[in-house]
């Protein structure tokens, strides 16, 4: 893994590329992080996607100025769906698309907050997106999804966030016949496949990492990436 820079209509921002071993061209998958931003766990699931054979770009949404100013900026860019944010996750699509390694077709994975952001970006110029417990979900999401790449969508039952999320999720996938696997786990809560700080604060308030959600979710992740990002999807 190596810290690279990207270029954005907003200026060089900062971001971690994982090439996987073996001979490319590879598909490409940008990851955008949660709330938090960059940490271990952000590594840690970039090395878990190319692991499995996908050119990973992770960019940092917080690059430009103070976190807090950085965190307020990009949520109020989650609910107008425009603004640097959007830019930068595209212009990190276009990185992977202009490299070498790369085969030209390029997926979205999201946690948290960037899983909003998987899911409002998904009709442009991805192949496949995924995802995880992007709630509460992308207002206006009949209009955002009209024209989306293939979804994999993974929620935590005991979300306190996304009540009802995946059935609404599903309505609309359904109604713009796009191709999807929407899955909830009865027994995982939000972040669940994320493993952050304070673990045992966090499951109590719904939240938290449960490995055998995780797992199961990549296993789709991973299969529905190989049926839509490989040889033109």
């Amino acid at each position: 893994m190596t810290t690279i820079d990207i270029a954005t209509p907003g200026g060089p921002i900062d971001a971690l590329l994982d090439i996987p071993e073996g001979p490319g061209p590879w598909p490409g998958v940008v990851v955008v992080h949660d709330a938090i931003g960059y940490a271990a766990d952000m590594t840690a699931i970039s090395e878990r996607i190319a692991g499995a054979g996908y050119l990973t770009v992770s960019p940092n949404l917080y690059s430009r100025g103070g976190r807090a100013r950085c965190i307020t900026r990009v949520f109020r860019e989650l609910l107008t769906q425009r603004g640097r944010a959007l830019d930068d996750i595209l212009a990190a699509r276009d990185h992977l698309l202009g490299m070498p390694e790369c085969s030209g077709q390029v997926g979205i994975a999201g946690f948290c907050m960037g899983g909003q952001f998987a899911l409002m970006l998904s009709p442009k110029g991805f192949g496949a997106s995924a995802p995880f417990y992007g709630t509460p979900l992308p207002r206006h999401l009949e209009e955002t999804l009209s024209g989306a790449c293939p979804i994999v969508a993974s929620f935590g039952g005991r979300d306190p966030l996304g009540k009802g999320a995946p059935d609404r999720l599903r309505r609309v996938v359904e109604h713009h016949n796009i191709a999807h696997d929407i899955k909830t786990y009865p027994g995982a809560g939000h972040s669940f496949a994320n493993q952050l700080p304070a673990q045992p604060l966090l499951r109590i308030t719904g939240f938290g990492y449960k490995d055998a959600a995780t797992s199961d979710a990549w296993a789709r992740v991973f299969a529905f990436f190989g049926e839509h990002l490989h040889a033109g999807g």
